[in-house]
């Protein structure tokens, strides 16, 4: 037997923190709480990342930029070599059909098939997306792999009214009048 082998078994089960048992145990009296306040209370809970009133961490640091990490698609990844292991020849593989073999938890994820392993069955595949490898080799031993074509959102604009009329249609040609006046001239008046 090796020194990290006794130590690796000493430290595996840790005793309980026995707090107000006496001073001499190191954690009595005030527990670890220390001497009044709100901490000191019980039932008392403080936020997550709160610092005692002073401007927390995620608040001083400078923000910038956009992520999209909030929005990308997490798939339930199941390779060529686990669905050959479980399903028969001509069997239809689909997201029912994987949950059942164990292969993926459940339905709130798409589907992924990867070309990992190696298929001799043909087997009969619906999943929301393929590897090129994973199509080749499920083609290969005489399957299909079929994608499930999901329909994408498209908001329903009212059709567009004609506000302008046509530049092809003639306007009518208006006549402008020359409506200069003549003034009489100085020899004139005279008389």
């Amino acid at each position: 037997m090796m020194i990290h082998e006794i130590t690796e078994k000493a430290g595996k089960y840790k005793s309980r923190k026995r707090i107000g048992r006496g001073h001499g145990s190191g954690s009595g009296k005030t527990s670890g709480r220390g001497h009044k306040g709100a901490h000191s209370r019980s039932g008392f809970s403080r936020r997550p990342a709160f610092e005692g009133g002073q401007m927390q961490y995620f608040r001083r640091i400078p923000k910038r930029g956009f992520t999209n990490a909030d929005f990308k698609t997490v798939y339930h990844i199941v390779n060529l070599a686990s669905i050959a292991d479980r399903f028969k020849k001509g069997a239809t593989v689909d997201a029912s059909a994987l949950v059942e073999a164990g292969l993926i938890r459940n339905f709130n994820n798409p589907v992924k098939i990867l070309g990992q392993g190696d298929i001799a069955i043909a087997l009969n595949i619906t999943a929301d997306k393929f590897s090129a490898s994973a199509v080749k080799k499920i083609e290969a031993a005489g399957g299909s792999a079929t994608v499930i074509e999901k329909k994408k959102w498209k908001r329903a604009w009212p059709a567009k009214t004609k506000t302008k009329p046509d530049a092809k249609e003639e306007k009518p040609e208006t006549i402008v009048e020359d409506k200069t006046e003549t003034q009489p001239t100085e020899s004139s008046e005279e008389e």
